[in-house]
């Protein structure tokens, strides 16, 4: 059954209602135990298509005396309301409308009270439009702006104690092209059970990603720390060994590679026997244990073809699918953030993905390793690659699979290379890399 989403957006939560049931999305921020205000939420369907984009008001705002119902069920129709800027204001404040198709704007008003201290109306086209709002002697104020049936609301600050009366101002119109985000919506964004989605939140602390198929009422909580141990998960002892976690945004790594199983030598090929069974560089066990084993995917998999599976990772973590590195790969770059479209390319992509996630210097990575700076902990490192019973790349390459079955996607980073490689197996039946898992 295909389920139409309507979204509702209030203090940096999102309740979001499907036809015939509903489920509840609620999201948040933090930032290892510091609450982070969420300004908008990007929501877009992996599985099908189509996306959304959500807006907040203050996340202070919890009693309201006017309609605060949000509504996104059409694109043709929506449209959005930035936060006013300064906010707070002294003496002046300012704020954005777009639509994507014109009408009749009302916009009012409200103190505290629900008292309406201001209103303009008037007819606007499709694209952005400016005003400046004038306080009286309110220090807070709620803004609602209502066209083709929809309506968006702010929570505006005033520190001047002047007695006036309020005055909203048009100021001027762009073209349609300069659009803000929310022109990212689509027409009639749907779900049905098992789609997986991708949410990004947008936040004072810049933006985090989570990928989730949601089956149920859940909250979301969108982590902006980094570079640290995993919040709750600092280490993680598994099969023998302890391995040290890194939390890079909402994703919680192992930060080391994986080493689990029997060694075993070429030209010996793995089998499905229940023992894992992994390579290691040179057939030198002290090189599993610097940079960790060499598994061919079917082993890694542990023969089973599911995406996201478990695979040969701890209990309670997965093999990344192909999204979970291109989530991390948009956090990690400088140019290029969560969701671009440069992230669904092969070969080289990014600015400086790769670069941000190697090992800095040059004690494993072969000179010259530009661009090495660590700067998420994730710290790559070069174990190399096992291709038609020999080795290749120690120093010079480090690979990682995904577990992504259709196709099955890894990722390459080189000693020479700020970039990080996205291609897909082919050709190469008996091929080992390095594995990473990603907390489920």
């Amino acid at each position: 059954m295909r389920l139409n989403l309507i979204c509702v957006f209030i203090f940096a939560i999102s309740p979001l209602f499907v036809q015939g049931q509903s489920i509840e999305l609620l999201f948040t921020g933090d930032n290892n135990g510091s609450h982070v205000q969420l300004d908008s939420i990007y929501i877009r369907n992996l599985t099908r298509g189509g996306d959304t984009m959500l807006y907040a008001p203050d996340t202070s705002f919890t009693i309201l005396f006017v309609g605060l119902d949000e509504l996104f069920t059409n694109s043709r129709n929506a449209f959005s309301l930035s936060k006013n800027f300064p906010n707070p204001f002294i003496d002046k404040t300012e704020f954005n409308i777009y639509v994507n198709r014109g009408g009749v704007l009302d916009v009012n008003v409200y103190n505290l009270l629900g008292k309406q201290v201001a209103q303009l109306q008037r007819t606007i086209s499709e694209g952005t439009h400016h005003f400046s709002f004038i306080p009286g002697g309110e220090q807070v104020y709620v803004l609602s702006a209502n066209i083709n049936g929809l309506t968006r609301n702010i929570k505006m600050f005033c520190t001047s104690y002047n007695k006036r009366a309020c005055t909203i101002f048009y100021d001027r119109s762009d073209f349609k092209n300069d659009k803000l985000k929310s022109t990212d919506l689509v027409d009639d964004f749907s779900f049905e059970s098992g789609d997986e989605l991708l949410f990004v939140g947008y936040g004072e602390s810049g933006e985090s990603g989570i990928l989730d198929s949601p089956d149920e009422s859940i909250i979301y909580t969108f982590q902006y720390a980094t570079n640290i141990p995993c919040i709750g998960t600092p280490i993680v002892d598994y099969e023998g060994q302890t391995y040290n976690t890194i939390q890079i945004l909402s994703q919680c790594w192992l930060k080391e590679n994986l080493n689990v199983g029997i060694k075993i030598n070429s030209p010996a090929i793995p089998t499905n026997n229940d023992t894992i069974e992994k390579y290691c560089m040179g057939n030198d066990e002290y090189n599993c244990v610097i940079t960790g084993g060499l598994y061919y995917w079917n082993e890694m998999m542990t023969y089973t073809t599911t995406t996201g599976g478990q695979g040969i990772c701890p209990e309670g973590w997965h093999i990344p699918d192909d999204m979970d590195w291109q989530l991390l790969e948009g956090a990690v770059d400088s140019m290029y953030k969560i969701g671009n479209q440069e992230w669904q390319y092969n070969n080289w992509r990014g600015t400086d993905a790769g670069g941000n996630l190697k090992q800095t210097g040059t004690s494993l990575w072969e000179p010259p390793n530009p661009g090495a700076t660590d700067a998420f902990g994730f710290t790559a490192l070069p174990g190399g690659y096992f291709v038609q019973g020999e080795y290749w790349g120690p120093g010079y390459k480090g690979y990682f699979w995904s577990s992504e079955a259709a196709g099955k996607y890894y990722r390459n980073l080189d000693w020479n290379q700020t970039q990080i490689n996205r291609q897909p197996l082919s050709g190469y039946s008996g091929i080992a890399l390095s594995v990473r898992c990603v907390k489920n």
